[in-house]
């Protein structure tokens, strides 16, 4: 049985940010990918202090990426600093939409 595996790259830099286990480590939720620190292969994600407010998602900040050249890409993803409780898969997770002009999304089996 095959599992499904997702690799998230940064286009701008041609950088591989994250790759994993579509599920509990990278969960896609509402057009997002949240992704457990495990999965990330980069540190190149730095809290710009900019905050956010979901409905039922509640509190969180945005995160700029900046690449191996220091090149900075404003408020590509963010974190869930006051998340809601009833929602673990958002917990300490770096979120990043599928649909950003910056990021390519492959989705590929693995056995």
């Amino acid at each position: 049985m095959s599992k499904k595996y997702i690799r998230i790259f940064h286009t701008k830099s041609k950088t591989l940010i994250a790759e994993g286990p579509v599920g509990w480590y990278i969960t896609p939720f509402e057009g997002n990918y949240y992704i457990h620190r495990d999965y990330l292969q980069t540190n190149g994600f730095k809290t710009n202090y900019l905050p956010g407010f979901c409905i039922y998602k509640f509190l969180y900040v945005w995160l700029d990426y900046v690449d191996a050249k220091g090149e900075v890409s404003k408020s590509l993803a963010w974190r869930y600093w006051l998340p809601n409780p009833l929602l673990p898969f958002i917990w300490n997770r770096v979120a990043i939409s599928k649909h950003h002009s910056e990021i390519l999304v492959e989705e590929f089996d693995k056995a």
